[in-house]
């Protein structure tokens, strides 16, 4: 299968449309781990392991540089791509393919919390409250968390939300953008989180004919 970006009408050097391009890259990584070439796997797969040592400190963050500044990122954004780089690294996926084939990080925590509650609730609640400078520490506790339960979320609308969140906005032009996507995020939660309700067995069901007539 192969993996493409959602639908982009931007010029090819705009920077929505390397976002894509890059994203696209990290899920050919992922996919190119398990291939048949012997090769690409291991390349593959040191690739992703130098995206993951970037949250260890500076010079293992420079040894993940190649692989983000091949897509030219903008200077504003280069942060945010190593972040992302090193979030997929941490919890490679393929792409999400079917219904609701965009899951936000709120969408992805909300599943994990039917399963395991309140732990998850708590740090979800820190992840959209936090202060813009502590988002991307608890952006990867949360997706380490999603990873012990192999929850996929979508990297395309994650990047393009963490370049709004995390960019330079020294005169608050963005903050209302911002706030929009961690509400985005906490409805997304809460949706994802209810339980599904089982139909009860003795209410008749409204689509069946009835026979009692």
């Amino acid at each position: 299968m192969t993996t493409t970006p959602p639908p982009a009408t931007e010029a090819p050097n705009d920077p929505r449309r390397r976002r894509a391009d890059f994203i696209t890259h990290l899920y050919r990584l992922h996919r190119a781990i398990s291939s048949d070439n012997a090769h690409h796997a291991a390349e593959a797969r040191r690739t992703m392991a130098r995206l993951r040592r970037c949250f260890a400190g500076p010079r293992q963050e420079a040894d993940a540089y190649g692989t983000v500044f091949d897509f030219d990122p903008p200077e504003t954004e280069q942060h945010i791509w190593l972040l992302t780089a090193g979030l997929f690294a941490l919890h490679p996926q393929p792409r999400h393919e079917g219904p609701n084939a965009r899951p936000s990080i709120g969408t992805a925590m909300g599943r994990l919390s039917q399963d395991r509650g309140d732990s998850v609730q708590r740090r979800f609640t820190q992840l959209v409250s936090v202060e813009t400078a502590s988002l991307p520490h608890y952006l990867r506790q949360c997706v380490q968390l999603l990873a012990t339960a192999d929850i996929t979320l979508d990297y395309y609308r994650l990047l393009d939300e963490l370049v709004a969140l995390l960019g330079n906005d020294p005169y608050g032009r963005n903050d209302d953008r911002r706030q929009r996507i961690r509400l985005t995020w906490a409805r997304d939660y809460h949706r994802a989180s209810r339980p599904q309700s089982s139909p009860d067995p003795t209410e008749p069901d409204p689509t069946s004919p009835d026979t009692t007539a």
